[in-house]
């Protein structure tokens, strides 16, 4: 959740006007029977920063996993972001799980996705004042994940980090994921558990992370009852998941190649 503080996970410290709810700018437009798309160009892909950056993304072998289809920004057509993302040449120490807070959708479909995201930008960048969207990577209902932060995905596949604005005081280390929806009292949907599950095991297999110490709440960082109580609780299921996931596969399947192919579909074309 990233309303909780005035300044949470904010860019430089930028902040226009007081926290706005996520419920008055995502559940009210994106919960809704009919969906409201936000007019937003497509990303501009001449843009340099959009390519993976740093001397990790040259030279460097792709990991090997069974990487998570992700939708880049192009293909949810983001906006250009106001400053390009601050790239660190090290790895994240932990994966900050987050809720949306707004409403718990039926829509699964691609559009609604996309639309999740547009809306999640939206308010980030003309609520918050930020530079961009706050998190790496969003995770609709549908169990659909798409990148969030601009570079987010490059920066992965260098093993890198993309700096967000998502966790007040600990945005330099740490990588974050929205989950559609509020888990206060709501279950979480199978989809988006099994995409969460499969999206931390890539990342933990990326980063060289132990799932039981890695993956976290916002609210073990923040004071904030994100990301619900619900998904809170089901934070240590999840880590034995996900380790489950990587002794099961060893890191051994897949290949290079199609890590590229499914992770990054369209990045050939961004630049």
């Amino acid at each position: 959740m990233l309303h909780a503080h005035s300044g949470e996970g904010a860019d430089g410290g930028q902040r226009c006007g007081p926290p706005i709810t996520r419920r008055a700018l995502i559940g009210g437009v994106v919960g809704a029977a009919g969906l409201l798309t936000v007019g937003a160009s497509m990303q501009d892909g001449a843009m340099a920063s959009e390519h993976p950056m740093g001397p990790r993304a040259a030279g460097l072998p792709p990991f090997r996993a069974d990487a998570p289809q992700v939708y880049t920004r192009a293909q949810w057509n983001a906006r250009s972001p106001k400053r390009a993302a601050e790239i660190l040449d090290r790895p994240p120490d932990h994966i900050v799980v987050h809720h949306t807070a707004s409403a718990n959708s039926r829509d699964r479909s691609l559009g609604h996705a996309f639309d999740l995201s547009r809306q999640i930008q939206k308010w980030h960048m003309d609520g918050n004042g930020w530079n961009d969207s706050g998190q790496q990577l969003t995770i609709s209902r549908g169990g659909i994940v798409m990148e969030g932060r601009n570079q987010s995905l490059a920066a992965i596949r260098a093993r890198n980090l993309a700096v967000g604005a998502h966790v007040l005081h600990h945005n330099q280390h740490t990588i974050g994921i929205e989950n559609e929806g509020t888990y206060t009292g709501a279950k979480v949907p199978r989809r988006l558990w099994n995409s969460l599950v499969e999206v931390c095991a890539w990342l933990c297999l990326a980063y060289n992370l132990e799932p039981a110490e890695a993956i976290v709440g916002h609210r073990d960082y923040n004071s904030t009852s994100c990301p619900g109580d619900v998904l809170y609780a089901r934070l240590p299921e999840l880590r034995r998941s996900v380790a489950d996931r990587l002794n099961g596969s060893g890191g051994a399947k897949g290949s290079a190649s199609g890590l590229v192919t499914s992770i990054l579909p369209s990045f050939g074309g961004m630049g």
